[in-house]
């Protein structure tokens, strides 16, 4: 399996040092099966590297890394594969520090946690329910209505590789200017 990794940089040896925490899924790698939405990521991280001082405002691209995906190794995923109460639960936990704790500490253990992916089209939608907006945290009614403004259909996947064994599961193939 191919996955795609978009950002200011070409990566081909990725360091989980170098990785934010509070993403998706927690601190880790992240990773897509969808190209095109690599090439957004890295666009999106080149603006935030030029608005933070990283690289420099006369860099014009962004880079999409390739890597090869090895699953010969035996290592711990989870997966979400729908965009549901779980997913959103598990969002909100790595986002918003003492929500939904018990999935922290359940997700802790995986090397590979996969879903569908929470980017800047839908971040408004999510620190909307956060702070309350869409009902109680974790109620039925405030999930169902949150989940449906994502439009979940239209979500991507990705891939968050979470510990050194995972990202030694990865073979490089190339970077590209995007």
């Amino acid at each position: 399996m191919l996955l795609y990794h978009g950002s200011y940089c070409a990566v081909d040896a990725p360091n989980l040092e170098k990785c934010a925490k509070y993403k998706d899924f927690g601190r880790g790698f992240y990773l897509t099966t969808d190209k095109t939405q690599a090439e957004s990521f890295a666009k999106i991280s080149l603006r935030k590297a030029k608005e933070n001082g990283i690289v420099s405002e006369s860099q014009k691209t962004g880079f999409v890394s390739t890597f090869r995906y090895n699953s010969s190794v035996d290592l711990k995923t989870k997966n979400y594969p729908e965009a549901n109460s779980e997913w959103l639960h598990c969002i909100v936990a790595h986002r918003q520090k003492n929500a939904f704790q018990n999935i922290v500490k359940e997700n802790f253990c995986y090397d590979i946690i996969g879903g569908k992916i929470a980017n800047d089209a839908t971040n408004l939608v999510i620190v909307t329910y956060m702070a309350g907006a869409y009902g109680v945290m974790g109620s039925n009614s405030a999930d169902a209505f949150c989940i449906s403004l994502l439009l979940p259909e239209r979500l991507k996947d990705q891939y968050c590789f979470k510990t050194n064994l995972a990202l030694q599961s990865l073979v490089f193939m190339e970077s590209e200017a995007v």
